[in-house]
This record gives C-alpha cells, sequence and structure tokens, in this order.
C-alpha cells in the first residue's frame, strides 16, 4: 500500500476508484465500503483509493469539545486500512482553512483534478464540505458534470443496529467488550509502554505489568476486569487485565487514579519499557471493593480460573 500525507503529493493512478471518511475504528461497516472500491478496481484494472484526514475534524472544528476518544492511532488505522487490501491511503491535513471548502471546490478541486476520481463509492449518508453541506443528491449532480460514477452503500445492519464509530466508542467505554467486537469485526486493541508500578500485584503473586498508553486520544475501555491477548515483540501472551482505580488498595483519594495492570499468565521475564498490544478478548467482571487483601487475592485466582475458560487453553 503506497501512503501519501497530502493529497498534493499523491501520484495519480489509472482508473482510480475511490472513498473518503474519518474511518476511525475500520469497523464492518468502514469495511464494506473498503471492500467494494477494490473489487471496482480490480475489475477495471485500476486502483483504489481511500482518503481520510488527521487530526480527526471533530478535533479541528469543535476544538472546546475536548471529549473525544478515538477508536484507532493513525498507525492502528494505517494497518487495518492495509490489512483490507488498500492500494493508496492518503492522510490528508485537516485544518480549519480545508474546513471551509466547499462541496463543489471539494469536488471539483481534490477529487477530480488532483486525484482524478473515475469511481466514488461512500457510505450511508456521507457528508462533506463547508458545514457538511455536500450530500448523496450534490454528487449525483456533479458525477456526469465531471465525469465520474457515484455509488452509496446503504447502512450495514446487525440486528437492525446501524454500525457507527461512535456507537462502538460508548460500547467500548461501558465495557461492553462483545459488543463492539460485533461491530468491530475484530478484538478491540490498544498499544502501550510497560512503566514501573508499586509491586502490589506481585505481592498478591498476580505479578502485573503496567500500561501506559501514550495517544491521549485514544480510547480506553471501561472499568472492570478483562480477559487479553498481550504481543511482545511478535510473540502473543495470554493474560488477564484490570482497569480503574483499585479501589480495595487505594484509600486516598489523591492517589485513585485511573491504571490499566496486565497480568500476563506463567510469565516472570522483566519487560520494562517494552511495548505491549492488548488484545481485549472479553470482559469479567466490575472492579469492585473487597473487605481485605485476602478477599481481593481469593477472587484474583477466580478471575484466573474464568479467564482460562474463557480462551480455552
Amino acid at each position: 500500500m503506497k501512503i501519501y500525507n497530502s493529497i498534493d503529493d499523491f501520484q495519480k493512478v489509472s482508473f482510480p476508484v475511490l472513498t473518503t471518511g474519518t474511518f476511525d475504528g475500520v469497523h464492518l461497516g468502514h469495511r464494506k465500503i473498503i471492500y467494494r472500491i477494490r473489487d471496482i478496481a480490480r475489475r477495471n484494472h485500476g486502483e483504489s483509493v481511500l482518503l481520510t484526514f488527521s487530526p480527526h475534524p471533530r478535533l479541528v472544528i469543535f476544538p472546546d469539545q475536548n471529549d473525544l476518544k478515538l477508536l484507532n492511532t493513525i498507525d492502528e488505522k494505517i494497518k487495518l486500512i492495509e490489512d483490507a487490501g488498500i492500494d493508496n491511503l492518503i492522510i490528508h491535513p485537516f485544518t480549519k482553512e480545508f474546513s471551509r471548502i466547499s462541496s463543489l471546490e471539494f469536488v471539483r478541486d481534490l477529487l477530480v483534478k488532483s486525484l482524478g476520481v473515475r469511481k466514488l463509492v461512500i457510505g450511508y449518508n456521507h457528508q462533506f464540505g463547508k458545514n457538511r453541506e455536500g450530500t448523496l443528491s450534490h454528487l449525483l449532480e456533479y458525477g456526469p458534470l465531471y465525469g465520474f460514477d457515484v455509488e452509496e452503500i446503504p447502512a450495514k445492519d446487525i440486528d437492525d443496529v446501524n454500525i457507527s464509530s461512535t456507537k462502538i466508542r460508548n460500547a467500548i467505554t461501558k465495557g461492553a467488550i462483545n459488543l463492539a467486537k460485533t461491530y468491530l469485526g475484530y478484538d478491540y486493541f490498544f498499544t502501550g509502554k510497560v512503566v514501573k508500578g508499586d509491586g502490589i500485584g506481585k505481592s498478591l503473586d498476580f505479578p502485573t505489568a503496567n500500561i501506559k498508553i501514550n495517544d491521549a486520544l485514544k480510547l480506553v475501555p471501561g472499568n472492570g476486569v478483562y480477559v487479553v491477548k498481550a504481543v511482545i515483540a511478535s510473540t502473543i501472551f495470554n493474560g488477564m487485565m484490570n482497569i480503574g482505580i483499585r479501589p480495595t488498595i487505594e484509600s486516598r483519594e489523591d492517589t485513585k487514579k485511573r491504571k490499566i495492570e496486565i497480568h500476563l499468565f506463567d510469565f516472570n521475564e522483566t519487560i520494562y519499557e517494552k511495548t505491549l498490544e492488548v488484545h481485549v478478548i472479553s470482559r469479567i467482571r466490575d472492579e469492585i471493593k473487597f473487605d481485605s487483601i485476602s478477599a481481593l487475592k481469593e477472587q484474583l485466582t477466580k478471575d484466573r480460573i474464568e479467564s482460562i475458560k474463557i480462551l480455552k487453553i
């Protein structure tokens, strides 16, 4: 896959079949569009082109609304799009100036003149241009005028529920990992660095790797205990994870910061500063406060048994 950091950098190809959007999550609905442009391009001896943006448009248009968290970092998105079989990926800088481009300018100057689009495939209810003024009706009007065809993919339904990145974010925030997987088509994952903790897990016979996610926009699942698989230097390890404030251990309010702690089964290596790719398989239970450390330890043993059962190992 060829990657371009701007529309201006794009090198025109024969019969470009294009789609455009934010594609946060690269979920099943997104992939239906991706597979469609990939198949059309192959049938016409052309190439598929996906135009996306960084940063996320909402961060630029509504800078004061800082509650947005994303399903993918830019590197994760690139990997998922490449795995889906796209030939050309354009990650165009989204700025305030860019947001003011009219729908006509977007089509005429960018899609047609700069990218040479021959076929445009869009998702259900796609909008574009200044104030999201551009719609399917605009594209159907511009297409014959500028020499490209337009196709809209209907809403992807699962049990009559439309897939959207927002619905997936809400599911993950609530800890509804299985629902999120149904929408995504893969296990939700994140990447972080192992940092030094306070060693309490080790004293409980459940040593943990404390994970720090460097991308502040990456969405972290809701508090609770999860079954996970962790990838360290291309090797996969099974384990369980706690996300939360550790109410049984932390008594002072100023120490109750949200932490991500992973216990890997049958693992005793030192991995400080190593990078982990953590795939969240399932949620076991809420994070709760126990009456004693021994009660917590007893529950951790039960969590391990449950995790092994889910992982079928």
